[in-house]
């Protein structure tokens, strides 16, 4: 059987406030494509449809469209709730949709329940474990405690023993686990929302032990944490951490004996994400970065003073940059950790001095000094007289 596993489309989310719903249409698009010509047997998503709770109403139209096209091509899609998704919103109309096809597996009392799937060689189970928040969920999957491992374990337990009970009437019976998880050995970002609430956000791989194939979400990055259990990503960077990653998708062969290939499908990149840094008169001027001048930049100046209208004069010649940061360096510092250490002691007029060194990277001339001085006593003044 083949599988296309994808995961994180975080739709409705936008870079440095670029909306990416074009971008995210691109994908899905070709998403539906791949199905086409690869001849997939059915579609993973392993959690984080949505970037909110709540999405907005363009994320929830393009879902809906890219839900009805894959069920008009009679492709079944097995999909679970992330951290980032309201469990309770996507599941709605679960029980209706799956006569479409489409699987949304969002509750937690239902883990140890697949949705069964077959090819020439057999059946197929496929569970889908939904994100589960331990201190929400844990009694319910009969978790012994509080945490990340405890709970996704009993989960896997409840797994497991379905499938030794399938495995008894059918031993050729093939199994495929969907989950939402932090999996020891993956490669994070700065993508990704934290999950540490509720312990150690991590689990170990051995946790999926007994099932064929294991298609996770929640790590942008696709990855391969051992044969059987692999992380697709996200179709699109979601931060400049990203950068450098390559965003594809898993396309999955089950064989007839649960043997697993799989193999990378490129995502279309709407447009590239570029980390500069140096002098603004270096990224201004220099021919080295001509090759770049249509991505989306992140720069960041060491100039030794903050450069006047740095971000305007940057678009000038990278249009679309989206995040600026200052970070001079050889700059004297006085050695000093904290902000109240600096200005321990000193008055109104020193640290408001002191500010604009920090800010600019020098120090302000004897006329900016005279004004601002005169403006903090003049406010003084006026704080007394209330």
């Amino acid at each position: 059987m083949r599988f296309l596993h994808t995961s994180d489309w975080h739709l409705g989310r936008s870079l440095h406030r670029e909306n990416l719903l074009p971008a995210q249409r691109a994908f899905l698009d070709h998403l539906v494509r791949t199905v086409e010509a690869e001849g997939i047997d059915a579609v993973l998503v392993a959690g984080d449809v949505h970037d909110r709770a709540v999405p907005s109403l363009g994320a929830v139209e393009l879902f809906d469209e890219v839900l009805h096209k894959l069920a008009a091509l009679g492709v079944p899609v097995v999909l679970i709730s992330g951290n980032h998704d309201s469990a309770q919103r996507l599941g709605i109309g679960a029980g209706l949709i799956a006569r479409a096809g489409v699987h949304l597996r969002t509750d937690p009392d239902a883990v140890g329940e697949p949705v069964l799937l077959r090819d020439e060689h057999g059946e197929v189970a496929v569970y889908g474990l939904p994100y589960l928040e331990p201190a929400l969920v844990g009694r319910r999957v009969g978790a012994e405690e509080v945490s990340h491992a405890a709970v996704l374990g009993a989960a896997m337990d409840a797994v497991r023993a379905d499938l030794a009970g399938r495995r008894q009437a059918d031993s050729n019976c093939r199994s495929v686990v969907l989950a939402h998880a932090f999996v020891i050995g993956g490669e994070v970002s700065d993508s990704e929302r934290d999950i540490s609430v509720g312990g150690v956000p991590s689990v170990p791989a051995s946790v999926f032990d007994g099932v064929d194939y294991a298609a996770l979400g929640h790590l942008h990055g696709c990855q391969t944490v051992n044969e059987r259990v692999r992380y697709s990503g996200s179709p699109l960077a979601y931060s400049f951490s990203e950068a450098d990653r390559r965003k594809s998708m898993w396309l999955v062969d089950l064989g007839a004996d649960g043997e697993v290939t799989a193999r990378r499908i490129d995502c279309p990149v709407p447009r590239r994400l570029v980390r500069l840094r140096g002098e603004l008169h270096e990224l201004l001027t220099s021919p080295d970065h001509d090759d770049v001048e249509d991505c989306w930049v992140q720069a960041t100046l060491t100039d030794a003073a903050r450069p006047a209208q740095a971000m305007e004069k940057l678009r000038q010649r990278f249009p679309h940059t989206l995040q600026l940061a200052f970070e001079p360096e050889n700059r004297a510092d006085d050695g000093l950790a904290s902000y109240g250490a600096r200005v321990r002691g000193r008055d109104d007029g020193a640290v408001a001095l002191g500010f604009v060194r920090h800010v600019r990277g020098s120090v302000a001339s004897e006329a900016e000094s005279a004004l601002l001085v005169a403006a903090v006593e003049a406010a003084a003044r006026t704080e007394g007289d209330d």
